[in-house]
């Protein structure tokens, strides 16, 4: 290994967007000939992550039990707490520790941190986690520059502009025309009993789901429509009364999604690729990679019109602005393939290579490593 040593640090083991790009950014360091080391908490007696990694990344894993009865507040506080105290007794000397959440950012002190996008939190263990996570670190990432605008705005931060990548030769293969891809595909839309629009990220109010809900009922109702699936949902804050509201809601409505809950990693390719539609409504996002992950399958896309979308996703998708908008978007997506868009989604996932974003972060880590020699023996950087 000829790279610098790099530790990568996330909160969890689940299939969320900032664990799926940890690994995937990892995995692409080590092609790049960095030695990576990947720091998580191994929640609820997990043994690894979701799928399996690359053997050349080292995966060390905190284990997490859970605790009966603790808050929200209490849980981001142990969470801290345990990574933070594992990780300082390893005594590790990397060359670059990189926090890629709120959480790991306040476990490890003089890192970087990705900061994917900017939540708002009410809680107040989550605002003082939220706030020391971005004032701590020494350098920052955004996967946008919409992001990294509105931390320069708020907290008087400038970020590297480093974008995500995809995995999109493995999306596309699930969209192709081989026996065992259309099988797959076959067998999910046996499985959900027809044609349907997909969200993934589980029901939480980042994600939009109510307006989504709201959107499919107007759907629905001029035709059928398609059936509404939604898959994921592993997170660590509590979203239950807010879930409850948006499944009160769907049955109003007679909507009735179908909720998968996490889909297996060798699974979740087919299932993006069998949609007729991919829904993204989040209200707050930093890049988008699971709607990239549609646009490489070759499934027709409708995003959130927000700052954010519009810059990553321009050309590419429809975007709408609420519920009517959704639908009515949903609806043309639906309705006639789009040529065009199409070739342009497959073509904007394929330039978000990992192999790209590991070189940018190298690019970035050297400067930073150079920077610190210059501290450490007193000459000015």
């Amino acid at each position: 290994m000829s790279g610098p040593r790099v530790a990568l640090l996330t909160y969890s083991t689940k299939a969320r967007g900032g664990v799926v790009a940890t690994l995937c950014l990892a995995e692409a360091l080590a092609r790049a000939g960095c030695q990576v080391d990947v720091w998580t908490l191994a929640r609820g007696g997990d043994a690894g992550f979701f799928r399996p990694v690359d053997p050349a990344v080292t995966v060390r894993a905190v284990p997490f039990p859970d605790r009966p009865g603790e808050t929200v507040g209490q849980r981001v506080l142990r969470s801290i707490e345990v990574l933070g105290a594992a990780f300082q007794a390893a005594g590790p000397g990397y060359d670059v520790v990189h926090a890629q959440d709120c959480i790991s950012a306040n476990a490890v002190p003089d890192c970087v941190r990705t900061v994917h996008h900017l939540d708002q939190f009410t809680t107040p263990e989550l605002v003082a986690c939220h706030e020391r996570a971005l004032r701590r670190p020494y350098a920052h990432v955004c996967v946008s520059a919409a992001v990294a605008a509105e931390l320069a705005a708020g907290w008087g931060i400038q970020a590297v502009v480093i974008p995500n990548g995809v995995e999109a030769d493995r999306c596309a293969a699930a969209a192709g025309p081989g026996q065992a891809a259309a099988a797959a595909r076959a067998a999910w839309r046996a499985r959900i009993g027809g044609r349907y629009v997909l969200a993934v990220g589980g029901i939480e109010p980042r994600k939009g789901t109510l307006d989504l809900v709201e959107a499919m009922a107007r759907l629905r109702a001029a035709d059928g429509g398609p059936a509404l699936v939604i898959g994921g949902g592993e997170t660590l804050f509590d979203y239950r009364d807010y879930r409850a509201r948006v499944l009160a809601r769907a049955a109003e409505l007679g909507v009735e999604p179908t909720l998968l809950g996490p889909v297996p990693h060798d699974e979740l390719p087919a299932l993006v690729a069998a949609a007729d539609a991919f829904a993204f409504p989040s209200v707050r996002e930093g890049f988008g990679l699971a709607a990239m992950e549609a646009l490489a399958a070759g499934v027709p896309v409708v995003v959130r019109d927000l700052p954010v979308l519009r810059e990553v996703f321009a050309g590419a998708v429809r975007f709408a602005a609420g519920p009517a908008e959704l639908a009515a978007e949903l609806a043309a997506a639906l309705a006639a393939p789009d040529p065009a868009r199409r070739a342009a989604g497959v073509a904007l996932a394929a330039r978000h290579g990992w192999d790209a974003a590991a070189a940018a972060h190298l690019r970035l880590y050297e400067r930073l490593i150079a920077m610190h020699a210059h501290q450490w023996t007193g000459d000015r950087p």
